[in-house]
């Protein structure tokens, strides 16, 4: 198989490095180089026109992954992406294909199945690989699924509780920018216009708890 080319975007420096170490170890393959945020995956992308690009989805600039996929599609064409992440969201996953992903591989995937994938990128057909943990595979749908995610369940019933977007991120682990992706879904979603609206409205379609309020402090002594 003739060389491939590929770009790691991971703003983690030692994952993304150790992500290069690992894939120059193979004959056929070779890092182009490794990107930090958007911006320089983009630039990057331009400038060594690489055959296929390994993106997380957790990096400065990817508040919009779908957007990112496109974007990188536009700078290189003909790139193939490979979303590496800690995501299993099922509904991401289903976004991400329809922006043309080649695969789709969460962060506890072993090292031949990464380059596995890495090689079947470039096969004839488009094929496309995905990989989720093993707790997504193993988690039961819903019988009467709603309009939202599991996570975007969670972040609208914190919302509805008066969470900022800053302090919803330190509860669920996760950066701000990922929230602020999972609110205009809702948004897109409920067709709400604010956060107020959208969280009403998951109270009123019973996709979340009715929030208790919070008790107020008697002045009385």
């Amino acid at each position: 198989m003739k060389e491939t080319r590929i770009l790691i975007a991971d703003d983690h420096t030692l994952l993304g490095n150790a992500l290069a170490e690992l894939l120059e170890a193979e004959p056929d393959l070779s890092v182009a180089g490794v990107a930090g945020s958007v911006d320089e995956a983009l630039r990057l992308a331009a400038e060594h026109r690489p055959h296929v690009v390994l993106l997380d989805i957790e990096m400065p600039g990817n508040e919009r992954p779908q957007d990112t996929v496109r974007r990188l599609q536009h700078v290189r064409p003909g790139v193939r992406v490979l979303v590496l992440t800690m995501h299993d969201d099922t509904a991401l996953v289903r976004l991400l294909l329809a922006a043309g992903i080649a695969g789709f591989l969460h962060k506890t995937v072993t090292r031949h199945a990464l380059v596995a994938a890495v090689r079947g990128a470039r096969l004839p057909g488009n094929p496309v690989t995905v990989s989720l943990s093993a707790n997504q595979l193993l988690r039961p749908e819903p019988a009467e699924p709603g309009p939202l995610s599991p996570r975007e369940a969670e972040v609208i019933e914190l919302v509805a509780k008066g969470l900022s977007n800053y302090q919803i991120a330190r509860r669920l682990d996760i950066v701000e920018g990922t929230v602020k992706r999972h609110m205009r879904s809702i948004f897109d979603k409920l067709a709400a216009r604010s956060r107020v609206e959208a969280a009403n409205k998951a109270v009123q379609m019973g996709l979340i708890p009715s929030p208790v309020p919070v008790p107020v402090p008697s002045l009385r002594r």
